[in-house]
Formats: structure tokens, C-alpha cells, sequence
């Protein structure tokens, strides 16, 4: 097939400049197959603490790991604690037995309280922590107790975030936190070269399953176009976060496509200016064709959101029943103005898109595009009529009970659409204060419903991760979460 000079020329040079990245660490083989040489989109922000999103690369890595991880669903499972339970405002966490760090010290109860407490006093704290006080206490040496201000459900999904894995003492000798050699997963931390690579390797003394791969070597690539040619060159085994123009150039049989949990969504104000009608709010939803946005914009390769929360929560569409809006009315030349930002490539062209569609439909319409730091306070203030976001919509917790909360209760930190409904607000308090499971999940799906019914947001496209694996890789992950990636059943045939 000819590939389209816009695709190749770009693709060409980044190849150029990738090429030796990983000399030299490609023909290590070990019990099973050879390390794994995995390119990545971000560099490290903060030398790889976990007290910051670098956190998610530990967990990507497999290297560092947390008292408890999430399934399919959200919910806990074990992890580095067995079991746990609650008593009002306490949590009491079983440590398990016979793990050691990769410096050859031993878990304990005195370890988990260092790791989660240095967590809890940070300045600032873990994004999972943001408003949560939480002191955690030795029961004994395999015990932990962990307290909160208020009975909080969710405190085994908060311990399931990167940001508070359990590390050696050794990470924390210094005012930052180091996680080289400190950490408990299959491979350990041996290297890191500031912005530019990681190397760590394979623990024989993990707890669980040994790795199949003797070690993994990371490149940090910012460049999409440099990954994706990673990948078709053969330099790189696993390519993070493939461009979409990219993913149509690559062998079929090497990119998957991953619902992620996260959705493009456009915030109408309702709190001052055209959209405090909700006749107009109705008919701006209905002048909205998504698809046409998911084929134009994203090249077919998100899906048309059904509601808030996308495929990556599959329980969401199991549970939704279709919702009833207001009439329609008629904008007759109302002008809107739609504000995003550049930071993400695809917002601009979906706020076009969208102001094509509008206007289409008898809105007038005006763009303010600008970069996301200098737009978030206006957009925040409530001076946009329309927002497009792209949002995150589990956050850390892997519980969007926090997203809806903050993003559309009357004191929600994050009320884009200026939304204040009584009746939605008791609909996101009885979510956020449900106990997890069944029950959540209803309860958050009559929530999003409350928030729908008023068109105070209309969802447009959850958004997919597209992820690259060498023809030789076996087992490596598809989190929706992008919390793992190379694990310990992942090798290079």
C-alpha cells in the first residue's frame, strides 16, 4: 500500500532520530524470551516520586505496588494486603506475609504506615488525598490501621492508587522520595537517566509469580510519530499512546484500541447567558452529531458516548435506562461562545467541528481556543456559554462518583456548567455516600441521569487508548486505567 507523504516524510525522520535508543539492550535473553523495550509518551515530571503522576509509570513497570489493586469493575482485591475491614472511621489492613523490598528488607506494618503517612503529610498531597485526612497506625507488625476525618467507602480504592505504593525505607532518606531499588513488584528500579530512559530488571525475590522477562528498558519518547516509527522499525517492543494519524499507517496486527475512562464533553453553562434556557440547552444537544465528530476528528477510533461514562465502565451501559429532556427550542441567532484549549490536538478541531454543527442548527457561534493553563480560570469563572473537555472520568480511586460529584454538584469544585439542581444534588450525594459496589453503581448511574435530564453536559466521545506490541510480544497488559503495562507474565518471544 502507499502510504501518504504526510504520514511518511514525518515518520522517516523520526526514525532518524530514535534510531540507537535501545542499542545494545535487545539480545539480553532470559529464562523466557528478551527484556522488553518499551517507548514512552511522557517523560518523568518529578524523578519518578510516586507522590506525583510519575507514580503511574511505577505501576506501569510493575516495580512498585500498593496495599490493594482494582478489577474490571473498580472494586478492591488484594495485593500487598490480604484482607481488610472497617469499623466506622477505621480501616484495618492485614499486611502479607513473606514479601521483601528490592533491597532485601522485609514488609511490615512500620513500612506501610511510613510509605502512607509521608503520602498524607506531602505538600502537596497525592491527587487521591485532596481533601481526605489520613493518619495510618501500626495494630501490630502485620497490621495496619487506617483512619479517616469522616467514614469514607472508598478507602481501599484510594490505597489502590500508584501514588500511595509502599516503598523500602530507603526512598524516603532525602526531602524527595527515591523509588530506585525500594520498591516490591517483579522487576526492580536499577537506572534511571533523568528525562531520557529507565532500566530495571528482573526480581527473583518477588512474592508472587516470577517475570517472564529478564528486564525491561524504557525510552522516553514525547514524539508520536517517533514511537509509531519505534514500532514499525522494530526499535521498540511496546509503544505507549500511538498517534491516531499514526495508527492508520501501522500494521493492523500491531495496534490495539482501548476504551479509555475518559470523555469529551461539551459543558453548557447554565448558570448566566444563552444557556440558563434549558430549551437551548436541548436544542444544542440536538444539533450535535457525534458521530460525525468520532469519523472526522478521531478517524473512527473512539466511540459515540450513550451517556458520561463510556465503555471502560462496562457496567454503566447495563445499567443506564434512556433519559427524558425538555423540549427543544428554537435558537433563532443566539450567539454561544465555545471556549477549549491546544493542549490536547484534538480539542480544537471538535470545537470546530461543533461550531459548524451549531451554527447549522440557527446558533451563532464564536471560538476561544487558547493553551489549557491560560483558560482554565475563565472557564472555571463561568465566562464561556459552552466548554469542550476532555475529562477524566474514574480519576484515582477507579470510582466516578468523585468525578460527577465535583464536576456537577451545586459546591463541586470542577462545575464547569455552572450547575445547581436540587434534585441532582441529592441524586450525587446518596452516589458519593454509598457503600461500594452493586448499589454504587446505581446509585452513580441515577446521578448521571439526574445530570443529563437537564442537559447541563452533553457527552460526545469516550475517547480509546491505542497501544503498539511487537509481533514477538506475549501478555502484555491493556488497562483502561493505564496502570499496568509490562507485568510479570509479559516477555519477547
Amino acid at each position: 500500500m502507499r502510504l501518504p507523504a504526510r504520514h511518511l516524510l514525518p515518520a522517516a525522520l523520526a526514525s532518524t532520530l530514535l534510531t540507537g535508543c535501545f542499542a545494545g539492550t535487545s539480545a539480553e535473553a532470559g529464562d523466557r524470551g528478551q527484556r522488553v523495550r518499551v517507548a514512552m509518551m511522557q517523560p518523568p515530571r518529578s524523578a519518578l516520586s510516586p507522590l506525583s503522576d510519575d507514580a503511574f509509570k511505577l505501576s506501569r513497570w510493575s516495580t512498585a505496588e500498593t496495599l490493594v489493586k482494582l478489577d474490571a469493575d473498580g472494586d478492591a482485591e488484594p495485593a500487598l494486603a490480604t484482607a481488610w475491614q472497617q469499623s466506622g472511621r477505621t480501616w484495618t489492613f492485614e499486611i502479607r506475609a513473606g514479601v521483601t523490598f528490592h533491597d532485601g528488607t522485609k514488609l511490615d506494618a512500620e513500612a506501610v504506615v511510613r510509605s502512607l503517612t509521608r503520602a498524607a503529610t506531602a505538600a502537596p498531597k497525592p491527587r487521591i488525598l485532596d481533601g481526605v485526612e489520613l493518619t495510618a497506625k501500626a495494630v501490630d507488625a502485620d497490621t495496619v490501621g487506617v483512619t479517616t476525618a469522616h467514614e469514607d467507602p472508598l478507602v481501599p480504592q484510594r490505597l489502590s492508587s500508584p501514588q500511595l505504593s509502599v516503598l523500602a525505607a530507603r526512598a524516603y532518606t532525602g526531602k524527595t522520595v527515591n523509588p530506585v531499588g525500594a520498591g516490591t513488584g517483579p522487576f526492580e528500579l536499577t537506572k534511571v537517566n533523568g528525562t531520557s530512559s529507565a532500566t530495571l530488571d528482573r526480581y527473583d525475590g518477588y512474592w508472587g509469580a516470577k517475570a517472564k522477562s529478564p528486564g525491561i528498558d524504557v525510552q522516553f519518547v514525547p514524539d508520536g510519530t517517533a514511537r509509531a516509527a519505534a514500532l514499525r522499525s522494530g526499535e521498540a517492543d511496546i509503544v505507549e499512546a500511538v498517534p491516531v494519524s499514526q495508527a492508520a499507517v501501522l500494521d493492523p496486527d500491531l495496534i490495539t484500541e482501548v476504551p479509555m475512562p475518559r470523555t469529551n464533553t461539551l459543558y453548557l453553562n447554565t448558570g448566566n447567558g444563552v444557556f440558563q434556557d434549558a430549551s437551548l440547552r436541548a436544542a444544542a444537544r440536538e444539533a450535535i452529531d457525534a458521530g460525525a465528530l468520532v469519523k472526522g476528528v478521531y478517524e473512527g477510533r473512539a466511540d459515540v458516548a450513550e451517556g458520561l461514562l463510556g465503555p471502560a465502565l462496562p457496567w454503566a451501559a447495563e445499567l443506564r435506562s434512556p433519559v427524558r429532556h425538555v423540549e427543544a427550542g428554537r435558537p433563532n441567532g443566539r450567539t454561544v461562545t465555545i471556549g477549549t484549549y491546544t493542549d490536547r490536538a484534538e480539542m480544537p478541531e471538535v470545537a470546530a467541528a461543533l461550531q459548524q454543527q451549531l451554527q447549522k442548527a440557527g446558533f451563532t457561534v464564536r471560538l476561544d481556543v487558547r493553551e489549557y493553563a491560560n483558560i482554565e480560570s475563565d472557564a472555571l469563572a463561568g465566562e464561556f456559554d459552552a466548554f469542550v473537555l476532555s475529562r477524566a472520568t474514574v480519576l484515582d480511586s477507579g470510582d466516578p462518583a468523585a468525578y460527577l460529584y465535583s464536576d456537577f454538584a451545586s459546591d463541586g469544585t470542577f462545575n464547569l456548567s455552572r450547575f445547581s439542581d436540587k434534585g441532582a444534588d441529592a441524586a450525587l450525594k446518596k452516589a458519593a455516600d454509598a457503600p461500594v459496589g452493586d448499589a454504587r453503581r446505581r446509585a452513580v448511574i441515577e446521578a448521571e441521569s439526574a445530570v443529563l435530564a437537564q442537559d447541563a453536559a452533553v457527552p460526545l466521545l469516550h475517547e480509546r487508548v491505542i497501544q503498539g506490541d511487537a509481533a514477538g510480544v506475549v501478555g502484555a497488559a491493556h488497562d483502561p486505567r493505564e496502570r499496568e503495562l509490562v507485568t510479570a507474565g509479559t516477555y519477547v518471544k
